[in-house]
């Protein structure tokens, strides 16, 4: 498999938050387009225990849609509370039911934390590439923070009004988009992806 100097990627998502993070992450030597391109597609239904098992689901039922020369990634990714036993975990996005919104995702977190003392989390995000439903390659990539008792900021999207990376003092919701993706979870599984990708390129 070898990639063209710009190449389609399907991201196996209708997150458009998301697809904007990638496609900046990835950069300009990549066609990023997302399923909202694509709304005769089902829904996929992310039965895995892990990151990782739902983000290889996605890529490979979405790369089987696809002809041979579409390369597909697929992101899943979350917040684990350890005060919270690793909740919301894979549940991240329907943590307060199927179709919440993110203030209600956030609202729920916050209530069941209250004034616990122990607010240390993290974000992980695994991510799989796939091409003619053959899984090409999976790479992880995770940020560790703390819970903040109440949401500050307006950017980002998800829990990160409340996430405060450890290597900072605003939240992902503060931080600008630069910085954020220097240290995001998304960010760090992303640059090993992209480093794969590029070689994958020069082969």
């Amino acid at each position: 498999m070898k990639l063209k100097s710009m190449h389609r990627l399907l991201i196996a998502t209708r997150n458009r938050h998301k697809t904007g993070e990638l496609a900046a992450l990835l950069g300009a030597d990549f066609q990023v387009e997302d399923l909202t391109a694509h709304p005769d597609l089902p829904e996929i239904d992310e039965t895995g225990v892990t990151f990782l098992e739902n983000a290889i689901l996605k890529a490979l039922t979405v790369s089987r849609q696809f002809g041979g020369d579409v390369l597909v990634l697929a992101d899943d990714s979350g917040l684990e509370v350890d005060a919270l036993g690793g909740a919301p975990g894979v549940r991240s996005a329907r943590f307060a039911g199927s179709g919440a919104r993110d203030s209600d995702n956030t609202a729920l977190l916050l209530a069941r934390l209250g004034d616990a003392p122990q607010r240390a989390a993290r974000f992980r995000c695994a991510i799989a590439l796939a091409k003619g439903g053959a899984l090409a390659a999976t790479f992880e990539g995770a940020c560790e923070g703390r819970i903040l008792d109440a949401p500050r900021g307006c950017a980002g999207f998800g829990y990160d009004p409340v996430f405060v990376p450890e290597t900072h003092a605003q939240t992902f919701a503060e931080l600008p988009a630069e910085v954020k993706n220097r240290i995001s979870h998304r960010a760090r599984a992303t640059q090993q992806a992209l480093a794969w990708l590029l070689q994958l390129a020069s082969a």
